[in-house]
């Protein structure tokens, strides 16, 4: 009975290593992105535009995507571009 307990903690620590911890983090990282915004900096939304910050507000910013063409979008629509990770 003892050895199938800890074999079940065991499982546990390990789903909790390789699962839960990596995502959480992923996530606070997420959310310090998006509370950095500002603007002027270059974004990309969860759809696959590019565009950069004109306007940062509470819940939204607002991005031009094209000259002339501005769009208010959500802060959790945009994502970390990859490409500036490295370079930051």
């Amino acid at each position: 009975m003892w050895s199938s307990l800890v074999m079940i903690l065991l499982l546990i620590v390990v789903f909790w290593l390789f699962f839960i911890r990596p995502q959480s983090k992923k996530a606070k990282e997420q959310q310090q992105f998006r509370e950095a915004l500002k603007k002027g900096d270059n974004v990309v939304t969860i759809g696959g535009f590019h565009g950069k910050i004109t306007e940062v507000k509470e819940h939204t910013v607002m991005v031009s995507l094209a000259p002339g063409m501005e769009v208010e979008i959500e802060k959790s629509a945009l994502v970390q571009n990859a490409s500036q990770v490295g370079g930051q």
